[in-house]
């Protein structure tokens, strides 16, 4: 199992640097990931969490981290594509692979806040769509010699696009979201899933729809990979209730890790839904500590 670390851009952190520092401190803990999250405004949800306070630029905040580390991937989770153009988003994250030596991984999704969509002049119901055609319009320029592509959104061809990403094929995709429409995209357009906060149960029946979904699709070779999102705590003494799995003692959270493997989840990113950059610093040092060595 590899493990990853979901970094609080999205809590509100007055200092920027914290932010990183959290990113760079993983790599130096032994972490294999670290993953950022994406929205533009603070509106709904977001701004009933943070007000006025910063959510900091998804990918701007991994160029930083990219810098300063060696080895560490650096993935979204996950950038929300109906807010993006998909050939400014695709020249960005191609720059970064390159940048970093190619150890960018894209979670992308559809977004469920319409009035962030509104106000960036984005379609609410017609999302899935243009996240598919997004999808398909980044792996073309990342891919092809002489892109072209023909689409209901997005039409060119006699271009030429440079950097591609150093990663054979391009970024890999993870495509987030439990919805049939989310598996469906994920087994056409996509190189693995990334679910959030799924129980145990549930993550086991929806991993085989995917795999189900995935053979129809006729995609030969490996299974699709499978990194799951889940709020960690490692508390000193076992908890009755495991509604979220990987909450309890390290015996506890290591059963759990032995049956997200089971699975077939190959990684997974943990947060923490904090902006208290104290409490995360030592849990991220308690679990690389306690749990890591052991899994």
């Amino acid at each position: 199992m590899k493990f990853g670390w979901i970094l609080p851009n999205n809590w509100g952190v007055t200092r920027a640097a914290d932010v990183i520092e959290l990113g760079v401190r993983a790599e130096a803990l032994g972490y294999d990931s670290v993953w950022v999250n994406h929205h533009v405004l603070n509106v709904g949800y977001v701004g009933e969490r943070l007000g006025d306070r910063p959510y900091y630029d998804a990918l701007t905040t991994l160029t930083w981290i990219a810098a300063r580390t060696e080895r560490l991937r650096l993935g979204t989770s996950v950038l929300v594509l109906p807010y993006l153009n998909p050939l400014v988003l695709a020249k960005a994250v191609a720059t970064l692979d390159v940048l970093s030596g190619g150890r960018v991984t894209l979670g992308v999704g559809v977004g469920t806040l319409p009035a962030e969509n509104r106000a960036l002049g984005s379609d609410y119901a017609t999302r899935g769509a243009y996240a598919n055609e997004s999808i398909a319009v980044m792996r073309e320029l990342w891919t092809a010699p002489e892109p072209s592509f023909e689409g209901r959104f997005f039409r060119f061809d006699g271009v030429r696009f440079a950097p591609k990403p150093l990663q054979p094929g391009g970024v890999p995709i993870l495509v987030g979201g439990g919805s049939r429409a989310a598996l469906v995209r994920c087994a056409r357009l996509g190189d693995g899933w990334h679910p959030m906060d799924v129980p145990i149960a549930r993550l086991r029946e929806r991993v085989r729809e995917l795999r189900r979904i995935w053979d129809e699709q006729g995609r030969d070779g490996a299974p699709p990979r499978i990194v799951a999102r889940c709020e960690v705590d490692l508390r000193d003494t076992p908890v009755a209730d495991r509604s979220a799995p990987m909450v309890g003692s390290a015996e506890q959270l290591l059963d759990t890790i032995t049956a997200y493997e089971q699975i077939g989840v190959s990684e997974l990113a943990l947060s923490t839904s904090t902006a208290n950059v104290d409490r995360i610093r030592r849990l991220q040092e308690q679990f690389a500590s306690h749990v890591i060595p052991h899994a």
